[in-house]
């Protein structure tokens, strides 16, 4: 069993079943039946609200668990998602893409993150949306959750270097925010938030 199949092993939900907050102050600007990607969203907070606002929903993850728990959670809520069992190092839009991709909290070894940042932001369309949330640096300064390694922490600067040349920055900020998303992410943190435009 991997690290995140154990993760998500617990009774109930790690990370609550409500959405990522910013994902939903962003959610206004993403077009009528958008199809998203969602890389990394473990038992499917995220996919799950996205498709009960009719959207439609593709979520990979690593974890079988984690899968076996966001489909356990749109049977509950009445709605279909796409999920796929894949490693992000090995997975390929496949000539499919997206009208947004939502990366929340989706932290990778510096070794492989810019690679898989590169394949993630190919798989958008032209004027697609990439919306990010992760930890920051800082982050280490809290206990609310997130990796204990600082190189597994994204700065604005960081995500810029991997997202730059082919989004265009819409949005960025880096601060304080207090999370309420489960037993995984309670408290104050310190996050990074940014959206980009394809090019």
């Amino acid at each position: 069993m991997n690290f995140w199949d154990e993760n998500y092993s617990v009774a109930g939900y790690k990370y609550g079943t409500a959405p990522n907050e910013f994902l939903v102050e962003q959610s206004t600007s993403f077009p009528k039946n958008a199809k998203i990607l969602l890389p990394g969203d473990g038992e499917g907070r995220n996919s799950v609200w996205l498709a009960k606002e009719g959207h439609q929903v593709t979520s990979i993850d690593s974890s079988g668990v984690g899968i076996d728990k966001a489909q356990a959670l749109a049977n509950l809520a009445g709605v279909s998602i796409k999920t796929e069992q894949a490693d992000l190092t090995e997975w390929s839009s496949q000539g499919r893409h997206f009208d947004v991709v939502v990366l929340t909290y989706l932290h990778l070894p510096p070794n492989i993150r810019s690679t898989v940042h590169k394949t993630i932001a190919y798989a958008l369309k032209p004027k697609g949306l990439l919306v990010l949330e992760a930890f920051h640096p800082k982050q280490l300064g809290y206990n609310s959750g997130g990796p204990k390694a600082e190189e597994m922490l994204y700065s604005i600067a960081t995500i810029r270097s991997d997202f730059g040349s082919s989004l265009s920055e819409s949005y960025a900020f880096e601060g304080e925010t207090v999370l309420n998303e489960g037993p995984g992410h309670q408290g104050p943190a310190f996050v990074s938030r940014w959206v980009g435009i394809k090019n």
